[in-house]
């Protein structure tokens, strides 16, 4: 236990640190400079401050209002050195910040038992600070454990979606990793922009309900089929709405509006404009422009500059401008996405 001793009377300063010296576990710190004392008790944690009054240049009430007002842990205890007729001087202490008296000339049969008295409101201390910071760290581990069962289950969700649709699971990793690219030149805040990457790869989870005679058929759907096919953002809503999960909460949202259009000719419920939640736009264009930049069993790859005309073309009509322009304003990011989440890999 570290005792800072601050008084610039020479046989008082020894004579404490004599005192507290003797006894195993406690360690003086002495300082006959006031300045210097505060100095180290600011840049340190002592476990008690002894503190005269009457000093040079920084009197003890005037340290311990500043010991109170800078120290980063506000529950040192503090035991001032004051004359028995100073009494206005101990409630200036005391509203200061002082927690206890030694009355001069320092009786070492009462120092010692303050001081222990004091070491022991010390002890107390630093026992319900490590109690809260050991709390806090098991509040941290168990919701890091939450988190980390959140993003298994809509990874096992989107895994699910992947294994009826002839898409590659490639194609869930980018189009998230597009979405939350375009997050982030839109400026939302990283909790959005996290929540884009996690919820993104739910977009298609409704396809679970569309018949495989539907989903998996390799030529044009009929309009009664199309119908149908037009089903999985009501169906994928249905499956993550009312969850207790914000992400699979946004996912919901995902999976509904990923399919509007920005002049309102989309489906299922024709929103138009910002009426269409902003997760929707972005993960529209997202999806899109990896859907028209992969390879399928039916289709080829396009070439970047035929997606780029794409989404330009389709600003203000698809799509939403901004989302598209944030996407293709950040080209090497796209670029680098493309090589990284590979289909191959």
């Amino acid at each position: 236990m570290q005792i800072a001793i601050i008084d610039d009377t020479p046989l008082n300063l020894v004579l404490m640190e004599k005192l507290v010296g003797r006894h195993p576990g406690w360690l003086p710190r002495a300082f006959a400079d006031p300045r210097e004392g505060l100095a180290w008790c600011l840049g340190h944690e002592p476990d008690l401050i002894v503190v005269d009054y009457m000093m040079p240049e920084l009197n003890g009430v005037e340290l311990i209002r500043r010991v109170r007002a800078e120290h980063a842990h506000n529950d040192v205890p503090i035991l001032m050195v004051t004359a028995s007729d100073e009494r206005k001087v101990r409630y200036q202490a005391l509203e200061a910040g002082a927690n206890d008296f030694l009355l001069k000339p320092i009786d070492a049969h009462e120092f010692e038992p303050r001081v222990r008295n004091m070491l022991a409101l010390r002890e107390a201390h630093l026992a319900t600070r490590n109690r809260a910071e050991t709390l806090a760290e098991e509040v941290r581990r168990a919701t890091a454990e939450i988190h980390a069962r959140e993003r298994e289950t809509v990874t096992r969700l989107a895994r699910a979606a992947e294994f009826r649709d002839p898409e590659t699971g490639a194609h869930i990793q980018r189009m998230a990793q597009y979405a939350a690219l375009i997050g982030r030149q839109l400026g939302c805040d990283a909790a959005y922009v996290e929540a884009l990457l996690l919820a993104a790869p739910m977009h298609d989870v409704g396809k679970l309900g569309i018949p495989d005679h539907i989903l998996l058929k390799p030529g044009p759907l009929s309009s009664t089929e199309m119908a149908l096919m037009r089903r999985h953002p009501e169906i994928g809503h249905d499956i993550l709405k009312g969850s207790s999960s914000p992400i699979i909460q946004f996912g919901a949202s995902i999976a509904l509006s990923h399919h509007e259009r920005f002049d309102g000719s989309g489906y299922p419920r024709r929103l138009a404009g910002d009426g269409i939640p902003l997760e929707g736009r972005i993960v529209a264009v997202a999806d899109v422009f990896d859907a028209l930049t992969s390879a399928r069993p039916y289709k080829p790859a396009w070439a970047l500059a035929d997606a780029e005309a794409l989404l330009r073309n389709g600003r203000g009509s698809h799509f939403d401008p901004q989302c598209v322009n944030a996407l293709l304003g950040a080209w090497e990011e796209v670029l680098s996405i493309r090589q990284r989440y590979g289909d191959q890999a």
